[in-house]
């Protein structure tokens, strides 16, 4: 049986939700047909498509990836994604974990210096090689034995890494471990943003906090991100107050305030061009799909 026929078989056998999932662990997902576009924002993280296909978008970029290729994120980005290929008799099939700083700083350590490369994004699609899909069957693997997981899965978790770092996106993931790299400034930003996403931002203070120039955080922030900071905490606000509208049965004026906006109408206008529809009915929409086959997350 080769690897990625055997990791399919994995990912059914131990596909969970992705609210069941615990931080750090490996996980799959399975789904049979495809999806509507689900707005999150994606950590860190190492996802491989085993069958099937999936659609991602970030600000104007649009990037698909599909069966035998993974996808490596970098910072935290506000991903709009779907399922564009599944079916009952072949289901979209992927797997992945997020990826640690401590574990690719601790790996760092033991690599020789780096050939110079070009900064890169903060996030990209390869084709994945077969020991990468080794590795990753054997973690599955260890799902069916908790004894030998608690030993053995850190073990293999650091050689997942491992061969990312030594694969086509090792200067991303190389980037995620060094604490003075460009892309682990603009994750500094990012992370302040998101915790300060309902109010004003000010660029010069950014910059000051990762120790650039105001023109060249506005270039790695863009060069990471596709978008400018002040349109990624829009997305942020966005996303937010989606979630929001969800869980509260307040006033959606009063949500559109609490994270940030001033104006009803400008917060209705925003909405509707990411979600494709006004608050109030995309409460309604979202209410009626959580009540039937669940709402909000994507599968790996």
């Amino acid at each position: 049986m080769g690897s990625l026929e055997e990791l399919r078989q994995l990912i059914q056998r131990h596909a969970a939700p992705v609210g069941e999932r615990r931080a750090g662990e490996v996980f799959a997902g399975s789904v049979e047909a495809p999806t509507e576009v689900v707005h999150h924002v994606m950590e860190p993280t190492f996802v491989l498509v085993a069958q099937g296909a999936k659609r991602a978008m970030l600000g104007d970029e649009v990037f698909e990836y599909g069966q035998g290729q993974f996808l490596v994120v970098g910072v935290e980005l506000p991903i709009a994604g779907c399922v564009i290929e599944a079916s009952p008799e072949k289901p979209y099939l992927g797997a992945g974990m997020t990826l640690s700083v401590a574990t690719i700083s601790s790996l760092l350590l033991e690599m020789g210096p780096a050939a110079a490369a070009a900064e890169p994004a903060g996030y990209a699609v390869s084709d994945a090689p077969e020991d990468l899909v080794d590795t990753l069957v054997r973690l599955l693997r260890l799902k069916d034995s908790p004894r030998d997981a608690a030993v053995l899965g850190p073990l293999v978790e650091r050689e997942l890494v491992w061969r990312l770092l030594h694969g086509a996106q090792g200067a991303m993931v190389r980037q995620i471990g060094l604490a003075d790299s460009r892309l682990s400034q603009i994750g500094r930003a990012i992370r302040f943003i998101r915790s300060h996403h309902a109010e004003a931002i000010s660029i010069p203070m950014l910059a000051d906090m990762v120790a650039m120039s105001e023109s060249s955080f506005h270039r790695h922030f863009r060069g990471a991100t596709t978008m400018s900071p002040l349109q990624y905490q829009k997305l942020i606000r966005l996303q937010e107050a989606r979630a929001r509208i969800l869980a509260d049965a307040g006033d959606v004026a009063a949500i559109g305030y609490s994270v940030g906006y001033d104006s009803p109408s400008q917060f209705s206008r925003e909405y509707s061009r990411l979600f494709g529809a006004p608050p109030g009915r995309d409460k309604l929409r979202l209410g009626l799909r959580a009540m039937g086959a669940g709402a909000g997350s994507l599968p790996a």
